[in-house]
């Protein structure tokens, strides 16, 4: 019902119309670092066209997206219209394979996860025949990633990883390190929490990440599986490797956080529950990822400079494993306006314009050398220090899946919602998992 009255909320979102650019003097002076400073102004159009991009929705995204079309519709004189999107990534997938599967022309630019190239890349145009070699500015990982049949179907955006977020003050005010197992945050969680409610706040939490049935579920629980040396759920062989012991531990030990330092409600908490627990000031720690960071230090925040972030905890012996996120942006193959959306797309993935967002809302570029650029890290000093997170990303099994990854996936989170519901233990949860996988793989991937 949740992924129809999305369908529903954008088609009434389309049908109102565009969202006019507010008129701005064109003797204003930009402010210095911004994107209309670094971007050097180009004659607008003979005729100016329409062009309709899905931005994201969680925290800043559409804000942020929205800042960075109208200073497009400013260089180019085109207008952009603004379509939100459901704030849980697997409605957001339904309600694109609904609009491409369709042949609809009312989305020009969609923004694509980065498990989706697979699923949707033939729906994509080729970039490359307008990029002029653009995205060779990027990681090249993220590049290969977007590569469908020798055919460039998205540029990145941003990218993502796991991160821990954590409570500075009450760590200090308890005497304790930033936890680098999962061992230890459940017992330093614990002891936090009871001394805060002990204290009088009987909200506090311990561990708070995204519990719910969805496609962020997949990613947390990949996290615990991999840091304990469970696998990747289907291995890039090919072979169904979720069903081991190392696995069964990781579940096992999520499933005893509920209810004890992690709120039953998390069952049901996206990325955006999370945080809001997090930033009110009741939860030790948060798994979430980067964009949480930039809100966390907001004025109005009440964690304002009380938050730390860090490496995800590991198992004893095992390592620290970050599932590997991401956002890119596509355009449909139905545009009717496929070099101006183009056009659209390089420019929000472009230099300037990812060194706004990292500045204003902590997205974390696809352009290496942003890393090093100091208004980026004075922003954000923590993005140098997190270096080793990115490089032990782990990738969700989306490339050997293909088209049944939104299958697997589905399982995975199911089985692992079961756990955390206390439905089903972790070891008949897991088997039963893997005979599904089994029956979606069929004779192959």
């Amino acid at each position: 019902m949740k992924t129809f009255a999305a369908m529903c909320s954008l088609a009434i979102l389309l049908a109102a119309g565009c969202r006019k650019a507010e008129d701005k003097s064109a003797n204003q002076k930009p402010a210095e670092g911004s994107a209309q400073a670094t971007t050097p102004s180009t004659p607008p159009p003979a005729e100016s066209v329409e062009i309709a991009v899905s931005c994201g929705a969680v925290g800043q995204e559409f804000e942020t997206c929205k800042q960075g079309v109208e200073a497009w519709e400013k260089k180019t004189g085109n207008k952009v219209k603004l379509v939100s999107s459901p704030t849980s990534s697997s409605e957001k997938l339904a309600v694109a394979q609904q609009l491409l599967g369709a042949g609809a022309s009312d989305v020009d630019v969609f923004s694509v996860d980065v498990v989706w190239p697979g699923i949707l890349g033939s729906f994509f145009l080729d970039l490359k025949q307008y990029s002029k070699g653009a995205e060779n500015e990027h990681f090249p990982a993220l590049v290969a990633n977007n590569m469908i049949d020798g055919k460039l179907v998205a540029m990145p955006w941003f990218v993502d990883a796991g991160l821990l977020y954590y409570r500075k003050d009450l760590l200090d005010k308890y005497s304790e390190q930033v936890p680098t197992t999962w061992t230890q945050l459940t017992a330093t969680a614990k002891k936090i929490m009871d001394g805060e409610r002990k204290a009088g706040n009987k909200d506090m939490q311990g561990f708070v990440f995204q519990g719910k049935a969805y496609e962020g579920l997949t990613c947390d629980a990949l996290e615990w599986v991999a840091s304990f040396g469970g696998g990747t759920i289907v291995e890039p062989d090919g072979k169904i490797s979720i069903n081991n012991p190392q696995a069964i531990a990781a579940i096992e030990l999520a499933g005893s956080w509920m209810g004890t330092i992690t709120p039953t409600g998390a069952l049901n908490y996206e990325e955006e529950e999370a945080r809001t627990v997090f930033q009110s000031g009741n939860a030790v720690f948060m798994r979430n990822w980067p964009y949480a960071w930039a809100l966390a230090q907001d004025a109005a925040s009440p964690v304002k400079d009380k938050v730390g972030a860090a490496a995800l905890p590991k198992a004893e012996g095992g390592r620290s494993a970050a599932t590997l996120g991401g956002w890119n942006l596509s355009v449909s193959k139905f545009s009717k306006h496929p070099a101006q959306a183009a056009d659209l797309v390089l420019y929000l993935t472009g230099p300037a314009e990812q060194k706004r967002r990292a500045i204003a809302a902590a997205f974390h570029p696809t352009l290496p050398s942003l890393y090093s650029d100091k208004d980026v890290l004075a922003a954000n000093p923590f993005f140098a220090s997190l270096a080793d997170t990115f490089k032990g990303t782990v990738p969700r099994p989306s490339t050997v899946t293909g088209e049944k990854y939104n299958q697997v996936s589905s399982a995975f989170w199911n089985a692992v919602h079961a756990v955390l519901a206390k439905q089903k233990s972790a070891k008949d949860s897991l088997a039963e998992l893997s005979t599904n996988l089994e029956r979606i793989k069929g004779p192959k991937w």
